[in-house]
């Protein structure tokens, strides 16, 4: 079992050409954007209706938790921001400090002098975790009525 204050003991590289790694991924996002609809309203988000094969061709780099409790996924914009697509983190492992390991190793791994990131607005969790990580909303973008996304960057 997880306890709160668990970190991953070893975070790595995904290779999605892999398809126990695809498999463990996909099911995990599955998991954890499940828990973000419910928190917004909107059961609409890409990443829960994509298949597999659609996820190993998204042209995002991963990392992921010994387990696959957690996975981040980014991609390198031209002008050197570092895009963060994906933050997933299984429902049984939440508050356990896992998204943070998984941000803090991104960090050491891609340092970027401008990262954005973006939420489901109602998903106060992660809209939490963000601005303790030092990130600031930028705008919001409507994905439905009532459900807006908010957009941050640090």
């Amino acid at each position: 079992m997880v306890t709160p204050s668990a970190h991953p003991a070893v975070i790595r590289r995904l290779d999605l050409s892999d398809p126990d790694t695809l498999r463990g991924l996909w099911e995990l996002q599955r998991a954890a954007y499940a828990v973000e609809a419910e928190l917004i309203g909107f059961d609409a988000i890409p990443p829960l209706h994509e298949s597999p094969d659609d996820l190993r061709s998204c042209g995002e780099s991963f990392l992921g938790t010994e387990g696959l409790t957690g996975a981040v996924s980014w991609v390198r914009l031209d002008d050197g921001t570092l895009d963060i697509c994906r933050l997933v983190v299984h429902p049984r492992a939440h508050r356990t400090g896992v998204a943070s390991a998984l941000l803090d190793e991104l960090d050491r791994l891609e340092p970027a002098a401008r990262t954005v990131v973006a939420t489901g607005t109602a998903n106060l969790p992660a809209v939490a975790l963000y601005r303790r990580r030092g990130f600031a909303p930028t705008g919001l973008r409507d994905l439905a009525p009532g459900v807006t996304m908010t957009l941050f960057s640090r």
